[in-house]
């Protein structure tokens, strides 16, 4: 299992789970869930549900991923295999990406 916090502007949104390669869950943080001044990271994970599951990683955060030879040379770089999305994903949207969602890896225990 390996888990991510995502951040919106800098904020904890929620933390989002790879339980196995095919079960996904984001979770909204309590203290952001129950702001109401505080948007939902996307349209397709709206704040009307405290957590989300999925067998797919969700699209939101597949497109935040590069595709194509971006895609080929991010891997080869960094050591990843090309299927594993969740993996590309924490090691590439920690920083700078379009838009306001970060991602950051959460250790190991």
């Amino acid at each position: 299992m390996r888990k991510a916090e995502v951040y919106r502007s800098g904020i904890l949104a929620g933390t989002l789970t790879e339980e196995t390669r095919k079960h996904f869950v984001f979770r909204y943080d309590d203290t952001y869930f129950n702001d109401s001044l505080k948007p939902a990271i996307s349209l397709t994970l709206p704040k009307n549900q405290k957590e989300y599951s999925s067998e797919f990683l969700f699209p939101f955060f597949f497109n935040m991923l590069s595709e194509g030879v971006n895609r080929k040379l991010q891997c080869k770089q960094l050591k990843i295999d090309e299927e594993d999305n969740f993996g590309l994903m924490m090691a590439t949207a920690q920083y700078d990406t379009i838009g306001a969602v970060t991602i950051k890896p959460i250790a190991a225990k």
